[in-house]
């Protein structure tokens, strides 16, 4: 019995593994329906995926074909622009230095005219009032030697002590 028994064990272990390779090969056959229903799916929604971006991307590169020659065609008319602006700016600043250039020489011939003028009339104010501060100043000494000369007659001759005023008197007839 030892030997059935031996046997029996045996061909139960055998069993058993069959068994168990029997469930892991349905185990496996279902992971792999799961697998392949899986990669059907995926390849379904990456089939739709491709077939609704592969539109945007046509359309994308279609419009980027139209686009290039307008860009760059926008790119050389805005370089020719900035050139024709800073050549504009370039012209401007001359024209405003030359413009500050002539204002200061005018300026200057302005303030040399000005200068000339009140110089002149300066030199026009001092010889007017010498012209006529001279001859009133001799009408005054002729006046005041003519009012000497009444008074001295009217009182006759001054005594040499009697009149303390004679010297401020002299004092007005010299101007």
């Amino acid at each position: 019995m030892s030997n059935l028994d031996h046997q029996t064990v045996e061909l139960a272990l055998i069993a058993l593994i069959a068994l168990a390779m029997l469930a892991q090969a349905i185990v496996m056959f279902a992971a792999f329906l799961v697998v392949r229903k899986a990669a059907r799916t995926a390849d379904e929604k990456f089939d739709a995926f491709q077939s609704s971006v592969t539109p945007l991307i046509d359309n994308t590169r279609v419009l980027v074909t139209r686009l290039a020659p307008k860009i760059e065609q926008t790119t050389d008319d805005l370089a020719a622009l900035t050139h024709s602006l800073r050549v504009q700016t370039a012209d401007v600043q001359s024209a405003a230095n030359e413009m500050i250039a002539r204002a200061r020489i005018q300026a200057t011939r302005l303030d040399a005219m000005l200068s000339h003028v009140l110089d002149t009339l300066d030199r026009t104010g001092h010889f007017m009032t010498d012209a006529v501060n001279k001859p009133i100043r001799q009408f005054s000494a002729i006046l005041a030697s003519v009012k000497a000369v009444v008074e001295s007659l009217r009182s006759g001759v001054p005594e040499s002590g009697s009149h303390p005023d004679s010297r401020s008197s002299d004092h007005d007839m010299f101007v």
